[in-house]
């Protein structure tokens, strides 16, 4: 295959319209009659609903529906697209509904409105009257995991485990141990955190003879449509779930249903035959939407004396909230890629739970558990390299894992170019130079470093695949249909890359077709760093059967042997005779013959690899932790598209400078959020941005398209535990906490000179 446009930095194709403005969101999207909905939510953190009255919210002018969970379904679902589209070794969680008759969170969702403004819709939320039976309410894991907890879910459990126990086992863990001459131990504390997207949650429904429209921000469409099917209780070929022509930022916010909203518009759409809008504002979207999962992690990393890991023990406790979303399956992810696919450790063992709480629901939120399962691994393998002083760098070069390791991650390492992200990261943030060289004085510097895998797309027991429609036009142009989601990644410019090389047409008239079950085949979602890399392998396979079709009719047309046959850039030529594709394209429509495939594929898994090294500058008088220089160094396979490639990790590693110093979601009393709006949640604006140098290690992936890997998430995994590694550095305390904001640094500064004193 001739690359013309493969490796080269091609303008997103979705640039333009974002920055003139012209570019259309949910918000933006209006249809005739269209109504506005707003939702009632509970003020408690548990509670039994005794009565609700909406009598006079019915009566005021303009209102022209209340649903609630008097009138409404209460089948049980999960709005996350893995327990509705794949098959699972476990039981789903099925523990939600539209509207509940027991609250479980503040904020919980007890009714909704439609009306011809979102001002009376507003108003009207406050006239329907609600009489409540407080419950016992738990807002922390050691709390709610106590004997005489009250229980979130009392008709799903007898304790406040969320899902399985899990317990994964590699090789014998009480041998291991008894190998290790040294042994690292730590518990690290983790933040909830939000996504903090632009664009607030929202849907759009429209009912109309009988079908069903749904505007949605979703990652995961086809499992979105699916997921509407089965709890309203129609046939999937009567609803249509179209993308906005944008979204504003998802970053994990988008998988599934999102907090209800397409779930909540369609019940109103079709209550009142006319379309519903649902936007939530600000304090709505950080107060009821999914976050992070906060929690802690406990491990104990033995090592021989000359630095071989010989075991690794690691138990998880996740806060996943009032319900359980995707919390079995982060708590089981942190375990195989967050401390188990690093480095070669042939005794492993991993225990996780993900537990119920009375607090807002936690999710999917970009990196999936691997950044919290990283920080908890880099800490201890500094600890390890302290204790043998042994340089970190080395340490950790010696036990990585190589192709053909054995590991518990369930498909083989076939390539890794992690030790070269390694030694390429600590040569550019000045490590041989700077690292121990701690100063003196207020204000003082120190370099730390992370790296890892990421592996958050398909595992053997997971159904995984996606399907693409492609098709040459009359006119030689070519037509692409994939079922993803284009979240604002550049997917859909790299996978136009990929089909226009594929097919050997130029892509200047290549189009492709996303973001619509209507008119594209299915797709399991725009996650888990997939979509390029899956959806891509299922472009190649379309392009080269579309391509050969074309070369077989122009072998007969042009009386040419098709072996000897060329269809680079829009030209067919070979055997002496030449001609565009869009002539023989056109010679084809009159000769009744047409061009179009349809390829599957089910992906392996292609994971990236990466490290990052830090600089930071502590003020030992503030406590405040200033990132002077990220050097990242990822190993994404062959690179698609390095200018969105830079992108996506730029804008990941300014994520996880958040997660590491400053981003923290905030409870009165632990049941409201404080942390309701940008004023007081904060996250890192253009003052806190460092020095970036972005780096790539393209070591061949073979199950990737064309060698490429993943890297959506990869960015933001490492940061925390490179920061934490680098003030380490600067002060001799290494902080198992964050974030680490100025207070938090300050009070340890503090405590280890009374320690000294």
């Amino acid at each position: 295959m001739t690359e013309h446009y493969i490796g080269k930095g091609i303008p997103r194709i979705d640039g333009l319209d974002k920055v003139t403005g012209r570019g259309q969101y949910i918000q933006d999207i209006c249809l005739p009659q269209m109504l506005y909905a707003k939702v009632l939510r509970s003020p408690h953190a548990h509670a039994r609903i005794i009565s609700i009255d909406t009598s006079k919210a019915e009566a005021l002018s303009g209102v022209k529906a209340v649903a609630t969970f008097l009138d409404t379904t209460q089948k049980l679902f999960n709005p996350c697209p893995g327990f509705v589209t794949t098959h699972r070794p476990d039981k789903p969680v099925y523990d939600q509904q539209i509207f509940t008759s027991e609250a479980r969170f503040v904020g919980d969702e007890i009714a909704a409105v439609a009306a011809m403004t979102p001002e009376i819709a507003a108003k009207a939320v406050k006239q329907i009257l609600v009489k409540y039976e407080i419950l016992p309410a738990v807002f922390d894991i050691d709390e709610a995991l106590k004997a005489d907890a009250s229980l979130v879910h009392g008709e799903l459990t007898d304790k406040n485990i969320c899902g399985p126990l899990w317990e994964l086992n590699l090789g014998d863990i009480k041998n291991g141990m008894d190998e290790g001459d040294v042994f690292a131990e730590a518990t690290v504390l983790l933040p909830r955190a939000k996504h903090a997207q632009l664009e607030p949650h929202g849907a759009l429904a429209d009912w109309k003879n009988g079908r069903l429209t749904v505007f949605s921000q979703t990652q995961t469409l086809h499992p979105v449509k699916m997921i509407l099917a089965r709890i309203l209780d129609m046939p999937e070929s009567r609803i249509q779930v179209k993308g906005a022509p944008y979204v504003g930022g998802t970053f994990g916010a988008g998988q599934g249903v999102r907090a209800k909203t397409e779930l909540i518009a369609s019940v109103l759409a079709m209550r009142t035959g006319r379309p519903v809008k649902l936007m939530f504002d600000r304090a709505e979207d950080f107060g009821v939407t999914d976050t992070r999962h906060g929690g802690y992690i406990t491990g104990k990393l033995a090592a021989k004396k000359d630095g071989t890991f010989t075991a690794f023990e690691i138990d998880t406790y996740l806060n996943t909230g009032a319900y359980a979303g995707v919390g079995p399956d982060v708590a089981l992810t942190v375990g195989p890629a967050g401390t188990g696919g690093t480095y070669r450790v042939p005794n492993w063992h991993y225990r996780a739970r993900a537990v119920y709480t009375n607090q807002q629901q936690a999710g999917a939120f970009r990196g999936y558990g691997n950044p919290q399962g990283n920080f908890l691994t880099e800490t201890l393998v500094d600890d390890i390299a302290r204790q043998l002083s042994i340089d970190p760098v080395k340490l950790r070069l010696k036990n990585t894992v190589k192709p053909g390791d054995k590991w518990f991650i369930p498909f083989p390492c076939t390539s890794t170019g992690l030790n070269q992200c390694f030694e390429k990261a600590a040569r550019a943030i000045g490590w041989d130079q700077k690292r121990g060289q701690t100063g003196v004085g207020a204000r003082r510097r120190g370099v730390g470093i992370a790296g890892g895998i990421h592996f958050g797309g398909p595992v053997p027991f997971v159904v995984d695949y996606d399907t693409v429609y492609m098709r040459l036009e009359n006119d030689g142009s070519l037509h692409v249909a994939a079922g993803v989601a284009e979240v604002g990644s550049g997917a859909a410019t790299a996978l136009l890359q990929i089909a226009s090389d594929a097919v050997g047409v130029p892509m200047e008239t290549a189009q492709i077709v996303y973001g619509d079950t209507d008119t594209t085949p299915f797709d399991i979602g725009s996650h888990a760093s997939r979509s390029v890399i899956s959806v891509g392998n299922a472009i190649l396979k379309a392009g080269t059967k579309l391509k050969e079709s074309v070369l077989a009719y122009a072998s007969k047309f042009l009386g040419v042997d098709k072996n000897v046959l060329r269809m680079t850039d829009g030209i067919i030529d070979g055997g002496g005779k030449e001609i565009s594709v869009r002539q023989l394209a056109y010679e084809a429509h009159l000769d009744g013959k047409s061009f179009f495939v349809a390829e599957q594929n089910q992906p392996q898994n292609s994971p990236p690899w990466y490290a990052q090294a830090v600089e930071v500058e502590v003020d030992m008088e503030t406590g405040k932790v200033r990132i002077l220089k990220v050097a990242a160094f990822h190993d994404v396979g062959n690179v698609i598209n390095p200018v969105i490639a830079s992108g996506q990790l730029e804008g990941g590693i300014m994520q996880g400078v958040g997660y590491a110093t400053m981003e923290e979601m905030k409870y009165l009393g632990g049941k409201r959020p404080i942390t309701d709006s940008y004023q007081k949640y904060l996250i890192p604006t253009i003052q806190d941005m460092p020095e970036i140098e972005i780096g790539f290690v393209e070591e061949p992936c073979p199950e990737g398209p064309l060698g490429a890997r993943g890297l959506g998430e990869v960015g933001i995994i490492p940061v925390a535990a490179a920061i934490a590694s680098a003030v380490e550095d600067a002060t001799g305390i290494r902080f198992h906490q964050l974030p680490l904001t100025p207070e938090r640094v300050l009070c340890g500064i503090e405590e280890a000179v009374m320690s000294v004193g």
